[in-house]
């Protein structure tokens, strides 16, 4: 085995290990980010991902957002209401406070953003971004601060010294086992939901045949390697953001391919049954627990029904093609729904129980209160009859982006052991992380999540090595 030195050691190559090693080299660290994945597969689910959550409301920039008055305060609201009030408070509170300054960060090293919403239905503050660019110009940048990178490199242990402190981890670099010696080591390796026998330990029989949205390699042995360590584990182990998606997707690495605009029609599933309140909330407080409801429907799929008052409003981002057809009737058949009598029965009785005058108060970016409750499941808002063809139906099922289960960590970044005590020197960000999100997810909150932590345990550990390395030459 060879052994190498850093100050600093950073498992993982997504947004979180990115801003931990940036961060890091500012500091004036040696420090290496191990990257599981061959170059060309560089950057985890940050590859695939398209928007960052952030409070404009806070952010002193010369652009139009496309929401100009969301604040910190408004971004706590939504992740605390979306997860059911489960979120710990602190890490919540450090998220949605430092949103601001971290987007400020990230922007001063050149990034790329786009500060309109391409679509109907972004009711909260984002930018958007191409995953690929943004993992290429932060490396660029990276590297450029005198941080290295290794390719190929399989983490398999989190070495604990005599005295309990993290000092380094082990695996493999190109086949070859080596030993990474570190005054402070930050796990940022994202989630576990990329395993097939994971996805069928924690969420069920089935869910081994979820298509992946995001990394084929993010399976969760970094988080194991910790909790082997002495770890405590947090979070909804056996939840996750499983979004929306075609049907027609591929069974890995399929990046964006949500059907956006769901919530101005129908889901039926092959029963030709309604199953969820479409309009119970935004889009991007919806479609993280929508889809685990659609993957569990028969065959794992379900449809989208909308007309031609708000066909313009729905976003297919998918490789399939929408079907069409010039009524209700033909449109459920060239869907295949198994029952397309009962599809049809459904949606008279929704059209029944809409309000006349829905289409005039419609309105795709707010909540318009536009309800339709003699129907069971109700539909809260948009709420607007399925009267004007031609009609288009779109397959989808429910795909998994990240698992919910990780490491416990303060809201300084440090990993917290099972008696709730900080080991010394172990500090993580991002998916591999637990305790933010639980029952649902908002959208756009994990990149944001993994950006903030990732510069917040970079700082704690950066501390930590100025305090730590001058004890440990004095004891050589």
């Amino acid at each position: 085995m060879s052994n190498e030195q850093y100050d600093a050691v950073v498992v993982g190559c997504g947004i979180a290990g990115l801003a931990a090693g940036i961060r890091l080299a500012e500091r004036d660290c040696s420090v290496v980010v191990l990257e599981k994945s061959p170059k060309a597969h560089r950057g985890g689910h940050t590859r695939f991902t398209e928007s960052f959550r952030i409070p404009t409301a806070d952010i002193d920039l010369d652009v139009e957002f496309n929401v100009e008055d969301y604040t910190a305060a408004d971004f706590y609201s939504d992740l605390m209401k979306t997860t059911n009030y489960r979120a710990d408070n602190d890490l919540a509170r450090t998220v949605t406070e430092e949103a601001a300054d971290t987007f400020e960060w990230l922007t001063e090293m050149g990034l790329d953003w786009e500060y309109q919403a391409p679509h109907s239905g972004y009711t909260a503050g984002r930018v958007w971004l191409d995953g690929e660019t943004m993992i290429d110009d932060l490396i660029e940048y990276y590297e450029s601060l005198g941080g290295e990178v290794r390719y190929d490199a399989t983490v398999q242990d989190v070495i604990r010294a005599d005295d309990g402190s993290a000092s380094g981890v082990s695996g493999f670099v190109d086949g070859h086992r080596v030993r990474f010696e570190a005054d402070a080591v930050v796990l940022a390796a994202g989630d576990y939901g990329s395993s097939k026998e994971k996805r069928t330990r924690y969420f069920g029989p089935g869910y081994g045949n979820m298509k992946v949205r995001g990394s084929r390699y993010n399976t969760g042995e970094v988080i194991e390697s910790a909790m082997d360590a002495g770890a405590k584990s947090d979070g909804e182990w056996g939840n996750a953001h499983m979004a929306i998606i075609d049907a027609g997707s591929p069974d890995i690495e399929g990046g964006i391919t949500r059907i956006d605009g769901y919530q101005y029609g129908l889901i039926l599933n092959h029963n030709g049954e309604r199953f969820v309140d479409e309009g119970e909330d935004s889009r991007a407080h919806t479609y993280a627990k929508f889809g685990r409801r659609i993957f569990e429907q028969p065959y794992h799929e379900a449809f989208i029904v909308v007309d031609s008052k708000v066909v313009d409003d729905v976003a297919h981002m998918g490789p399939s093609r929408a079907i069409t057809a010039d009524s209700i009737e033909a449109l459920v058949r060239r869907l295949d729904i198994e029952n397309p009598e009962q599809a049809v029965e459904t949606v008279d009785a929704y059209n029944e129980a809409c309000a006349a005058d829905a289409a005039a108060a419609y309105d795709p970016d707010a909540l318009d209160g536009n309800a339709a409750n003699e129907v069971d499941p109700p539909k809260s808002n948009w709420a607007l009859p399925l009267d004007e063809p031609p009609f288009t139906g779109y397959p989808v099922t429910g795909g998994m982006t990240f698992a919910f289960g990780g490491v416990a960590i303060t809201s300084d970044g440090e990993v917290l052991d099972t008696t709730d005590t900080v080991i010394p020197g172990l500090f993580a960000a991002g998916n591999v992380t637990g305790g933010l999100f639980y029952d649902n997810y908002p959208g756009g909150s994990g990149l944001t999540n993994a950006a903030v932590y990732g510069r917040i345990s970079a700082d704690t550990a950066a501390e930590y090595i100025s305090e730590t390395a001058p004890r440990q030459s004095t004891d050589d």
